[in-house]
């Protein structure tokens, strides 16, 4: 069985997986599962107050979980694969557990990652956030994922991340576009 075979099986059975991006080495599970995304929120130590954006392998995905306006289109466009999150409102149809509750917005972003793109193209969108302890230094590679998690990862996608500023992260949702997270992506 392959690497991506494994994790999407994982992910099927709602376990926790590591996956390479193009910024970071991530922990990933399904969005649509709660218990799966507790438990990211466990292993990392981090409140479950903050939520995690997906990742998606297209727009097509994207629209799926989000409404986008013009401008949304034109940044995917623009941006997409790469160091942007778009957040945006997210549809009726998406569990409110997902993205952020109070506000009903999630973060989207397609990650410039071979690995990554085509393991998004098998299992759908992605709920994902670095390999680390949270306010700790982040794993690059699936051996320091390894390293820190063992064998609470259900499967480890082999890949490196080269690491760097996260994306840009732009709120789309209020009356201005209001830049939440500086990165390398410039509006």
């Amino acid at each position: 069985m392959s690497d991506l075979d494994e994790a999407v099986a994982a992910i099927k059975a709602g376990a926790v997986i590591g996956i390479p991006t193009d910024t970071l080495y991530g922990l990933a599970a399904d969005p649509f599962n709660p218990d799966a995304l507790e438990r990211i929120f466990e292993m990392k130590g981090r409140p479950g107050l903050k939520p995690l954006s997906l990742l998606v392998a297209s727009v097509e995905q994207a629209e799926e979980i989000a409404a986008f306006s013009d401008r949304a289109f034109e940044l995917a466009e623009k941006h997409w694969p790469g160091g942007l999150t778009l957040v945006l409102p997210k549809l009726d149809s998406v569990p409110e557990w997902i993205g952020q509750r109070e506000r009903r917005t999630v973060g989207l972003r397609c990650p410039d990652h071979e690995v990554a793109l085509r393991l998004l193209e098998l299992t759908g969108p992605l709920a994902v956030t670095s390999a680390n302890i949270s306010s700790q230094e982040s794993a690059l590679s699936d051996e320091d994922a390894r390293d820190l998690f063992g064998d609470e990862v259900a499967c480890y996608v082999q890949g490196k991340a080269p690491g760097g500023a996260g994306s840009t992260v732009i709120d789309l949702t209020r009356p201005t576009e209001w830049i939440l997270r500086d990165g390398p992506v410039r509006p």
